[in-house]
This record gives structure tokens, sequence and C-alpha cells, in this order.
């Protein structure tokens, strides 16, 4: 396959270049294209749409990788779109994303700029796998090898996945010989982490996150990384919801009825 890898750490990032080594090693054609800076957190977004600018990009030499390698001004999805529209050459197969150094599990997924490439690979009918790699200890060695394992035993899946596949996979904080085995897995209701907010009362919102006392269940993807497996979860991008009929008298139906009935909105 044509792999193309990126993340949203910056071309400089230490996971990346050893998933795109491991994805080389199996014998995959490999690109890499990836932000010039830190997008951390940009989802799906694809920067300034009113940029008057022409996006900027710079050829790199990643150690002991043999493939191209280029950096743009754009977060993870712009690298995906550029990529697609065959900036760098053909379209490619699968889009790698990752390593991310901290986990991508439930709801935060949502936010996270190694999830948002895959996603938006998907809207392209391309294939995706997001890595991520949890640490209890950031002053520990992070374990890549682990990752990169677990990256491996998906492409392999992969291959013969159908197009618009998604993985997302988080990995637990473990040398690669003590990780439990990959698992499939859902979404948590929420993640390890919560957003918290100070306001100093001089115009400054103080921003970041916080651990959280959530216990998932065994079954969820954050439980599963808890629980020393990889956890593996299929992701739908954007769909529409549904009207479904429901009884009626719940206050958490909408407040209009489809066919003179009570409804709710599913995702399918």
């Amino acid at each position: 396959m044509r792999i193309l890898v990126t993340n949203d750490d910056g071309i400089d990032g230490e996971g990346m270049h050893a998933l795109a080594r491991k994805a080389r090693r199996m014998g995959h054609e490999v690109i890499i294209v990836a932000p010039n800076f830190d997008a951390s957190g940009t989802g799906a977004s694809l920067g300034p749409l009113s940029r008057k600018d022409d996006i900027l990009y710079e050829a790199h030499e990643i150690p002991d990788f043999d493939g191209e390698a280029y950096s743009i001004n754009g977060p993870p999805a712009l690298c995906v779109i550029v990529s697609h529209l065959e900036a760098f050459g053909p379209v490619p197969d699968l889009v790698l994303s990752g390593i991310n150094p901290g986990l991508n599990t439930g709801r935060s997924t949502l936010h996270s700029g190694t999830v948002g490439a895959v996603l938006t690979a998907q809207n392209f009918g391309t294939k995706g796998v997001a890595v991520s790699l949890h640490s209890e200890d950031e002053s520990l060695p992070w374990f890549w090898d682990a990752a990169t394992d677990a990256a491996e035993s998906c492409l392999k899946i992969m291959e013969s996945a159908k197009p618009k596949t998604i993985l997302n996979v988080n990995v637990p904080a473990l040398p690669a010989t003590s990780v439990k085995g990959l698992k499939w897995s859902r979404l948590a209701p929420f993640g390890s982490q919560r957003s918290a907010l100070n306001a100093d009362g001089k115009g400054n919102l103080n921003f970041g996150l916080t651990d959280t006392e959530f216990k998932p269940d065994d079954e969820t993807d954050l439980g599963l990384v808890l629980n020393g497996y990889t956890a593996v979860t299929i992701l739908k991008g954007v769909s529409p919801g549904r009207p479904v009929e429901t009884e009626y008298g719940s206050d958490l139906h909408a407040e209009f009825s489809f066919a003179d009935k009570p409804v709710e909105f599913l995702v399918n």
C-alpha cells in the first residue's frame, strides 16, 4: 500500500518517525506529510480558510527513513487534503496518523488532530489508522515499540478492509512484551482528562487539561488500556441523525413532532 504518515505534534515527532519506519519495514510505500508546528487539539481543522498566502512546504530528512518527508504550515487534516490532491505524488491508499504521545479515547477523539487526520481521509474514501500511546508518567521513556507493534497488526487487518474503514488505536503505557493483546472496543462516554479553566480577572483565561477520576467500563477503549490491553475502535465520521418514533412523555424528546408523533434524533 501507499501510506501517508502524519501527526499533530509536528514534523520532528519521535513517535511519527517510529511509525513511518515500521510501515516502511513492512514493505509499504511511505511518505510523511506533517505540520511544521505543534497542531495538537486541532481536530479536523484546516486552519484559516481566508488565508491569502500560499501553503508553505519544506522537504526533510528523517533519521533511518528512506522515504520522502515534507512539512507544511497547516494542521494534519490539511496535510491529508493536499496529499489527496496529489501535492506530493499519488493519492495514498491509507493514512497512518500518530504516534500521539497521550491517549485519544472517549469524547477526546472529537478534538484530536491525530484522529482528525484519519477522519478527513475517510471523507476521501481512504482507509486510516490513528495510533496513540498512554503514559502514566511523562518523565519515563515512551514505549514506542508497543505502539508500532500495534500499528503493524492493524495495518495487516487494513490490507483487506473496505474503503473508508477507520481504526482508532490506543496503546497502554507498557513495554511491547507486557501488553496483554489487542481487543475491539467502543468509545468510553468520558475521557481520562477534562478541560479546566481559570480566569485571572485581567482578561486572561488559563486553559488546560486535568486528570479525572472517571472509572470506565472494562470493555471501553479507556477501560481496556488501563487494564493493559491495546484498544482498537472503529470510527465513523460525520453522519446524519435519523428521526425515530418514541413513546410520548419524555423531556428528552424533541419538542416538535414528525408525522404528528414525538421523535428523538439518534445517530446510526
